[in-house]
């Protein structure tokens, strides 16, 4: 299964359509019936991978309402007022902020992006960046919001996975990585926007700007989201909350948004199942997911694997199996990076215990 899974992955195949193929050649491969079928999907609700696949639903209907409420956008507007577009340079500083800000507090790479993007064009396009320079930053400060950002399902995942808390998690992982990969997106921004320069541009129309003046009621909500993030951050730390937490998070700051911002309860809870339900598609697949690593443990797949490294690792050591564990997640394990994360704790996770890794570094 985990091979049928990396190749229709690598061949650019549906990721629902990929994973239930995996499962139900999983459940064969295994001899399961179909009632002990049935069990396996109903106990997979209650799964890791379930709870994973509901936060990024809830992130999505959380969006939704900043989007209705116009929070979001003010958001946008607030951090690029703040900071005059004096250069290129500065827009692109800018752009990298509001991004990584809006992921690390959504949770969502494209959910975020695609709020942020309409305002962000006439803005950046005014001073003179290029439609590949801000793909680039879209993309690399977009994905450092997903190392740092509280609720984020890979960040939610990864402490879940190895047991070590949210501030640990930044100290020793999120922190230094979301360093590089943000110091290399400014870099790459800042090349790509001299190779572009000159030979693409966004047309007049893209840099016709939408004046954009908050109402009392998008401010207040505004500051209502900013206020309840910061709290339920805080209490989340000294709680030590774990990855339950952020479905309560999540629904809260939905409903206390919405009602700030002029919405009913009704309307609020309305607005974040709308837009809960664009990814919906994701849950199933979480829901998928668990089935689909149980049958290729049940089937020895991973003690195999493990057994065909140990001459590499007998050599190298701990670094070698780091390297190649993080190699075969980044190459062989193809969709979103919470299934790489869960796939890859759950494939190497006897041989870390076995070499006594340390869960920070496996973090």
């Amino acid at each position: 299964p985990l091979l049928l899974y990396i190749v229709l992955m690598l061949r650019g195949k549906d990721m629902n359509v990929s994973v239930l193929l995996c499962v139900i050649l999983g459940a064969v491969l295994n001899g399961e019936s179909i009632l002990g079928f049935a069990n396996t999907i109903y106990s997979s609700l209650g799964s890791f991978c379930a709870l994973i696949g509901f936060i990024i639903v809830l992130g999505s209907g959380l969006a939704e309402v900043l989007s209705q409420t116009k929070v979001a956008h003010n958001l946008v507007y607030t951090v690029v007022n703040r900071f005059k577009l004096k250069s290129k340079r500065a827009a692109i500083l800018i752009s990298m902020v509001t991004s990584t800000l809006m992921v690390s507090l959504l949770g969502t790479l494209a959910g975020s992006n695609a709020i942020i993007a309409p305002i962000l064009i006439p803005i950046v396009a005014s001073v003179g960046l290029t439609p590949s320079t801000l793909g680039v930053i879209l993309h690399g400060a977009g994905a450092t919001g997903l190392y740092i950002g509280p609720f984020v399902p890979p960040v939610v995942t990864i402490t879940g996975l190895t047991g070590i808390s949210y501030a640990e998690f930044l100290k020793t992982a999120g922190i230094p990585l979301a360093i590089i990969v943000w110091g290399s997106t400014f870099f790459m921004a800042c090349r790509t926007q001299r190779k572009t320069e000159g030979l693409e541009a966004y047309s007049e129309a893209d840099k016709e700007a939408v004046e954009f003046v908050p109402d009392v009621k998008c401010k207040r909500a505004t500051l209502a989201f900013l206020a309840t993030m910061a709290v339920t951050i805080v209490y989340g730390l000294v709680a030590k909350a774990g990855a339950s937490y952020a479905i309560l998070v999540m629904m809260t700051v939905s409903i206390i948004v919405g009602l700030v911002g002029g919405m009913s309860f009704k309307t609020s809870l309305t607005t974040m199942i709308q837009g809960g339900s664009k990814m919906f598609w994701m849950f199933f697949m979480f829901v998928l997911f668990d089935p689909f690593l149980n049958y290729v443990s049940a089937s020895g797949a991973f003690d195999a694997i493990a057994q065909l490294m140990e001459p590499l690792i007998d050599k190298g050591g701990e670094v070698a199996f780091l390297m190649l564990s993080a190699a075969i997640g980044v190459f062989g394990i193809s969709g979103t990076g919470v299934a790489q994360a869960q796939i890859t704790h759950e494939l190497f996770l006897p041989m870390v215990n076995a070499m006594n890794i340390d869960m920070h570094i496996w973090s």
